[in-house]
């Protein structure tokens, strides 16, 4: 008998088979024990540069992280890769018959090359590009990359490097953190401490405080 995962397999291919090789889709199985490898199933991988094996987006770790409440699937938002690439994605959530979030599936279209081509029609039409319109969301290959990614973000939200920051600075960007699921990655607290340049017992200190703030 066919599992949930052999189906959504099928439909993963069958959707890159169809729109071809600029067309990746991805599976991720949020029920692994190792959400480092979180990657199940992907199709035309070659264009984020992601294989099976692989770990978590932004998008998987934020599913995580508000698994329990109502998770709305998104539909053509803009992403990119590290290389620049830009993609128009979507992002499904797929759960079980406990009505418990099992895995995600994205799909995300390569658009790189139309957007040249808007840009080139937009110096004549002295248009809007589409970029300017919506927040693109980074497209990471690894754990580690995606702490790289989640770390920037907090420290652009705080407005200083992380040297630079006071107690308080610093709590504000551990919130981020802590809220973007930052600390569902194993070891990640090793290389966040060595961020903030404190030791793991005042950050395990600061994210308790932040829950417990939270939890008030």
């Amino acid at each position: 008998m066919a599992t949930t995962l052999d189906r959504l397999k099928q439909l993963a291919h069958g959707i890159a088979m169809q729109f071809g090789s600029g067309c990746e889709v991805v599976i991720h199985d949020v029920k692994a024990s190792e959400i480092e490898g979180s990657i199940v199933c992907i199709e035309n991988g070659e264009i984020s540069e992601r294989k099976v094996g692989d770990g978590p987006s932004h998008v998987v770790l934020d599913a995580l992280k508000h698994a329990d409440g109502k998770l709305e699937d998104r539909y053509s938002y803009l992403t990119k890769t590290k290389d620049g690439r830009i993609f128009r994605s979507t992002t499904m959530y797929i759960r079980d018959d406990n009505d418990e979030l099992a895995y995600v599936c994205g799909i995300n279209f390569d658009i790189t090359d139309f957007l040249s081509l808007q840009s080139a029609v937009n110096n004549i039409v002295n248009n809007t590009n589409i970029q300017d319109k919506q927040q693109v969301e980074r497209i990471t290959t690894s754990v580690s990359d995606l702490l790289d990614d989640l770390v920037e973000h907090a420290e652009t939200l705080v407005g200083k490097p992380a040297a630079a920051m006071n107690k308080n600075e610093r709590m504000v960007a551990i919130k981020y953190l802590n809220d973007a699921g930052a600390f569902l990655i194993s070891k990640s607290t090793d290389k966040i401490a060595e961020y903030f340049g404190v030791s793991k017992f005042t950050l395990y200190s600061d994210i308790n405080t932040v829950k417990d703030t939270e939890e008030v």
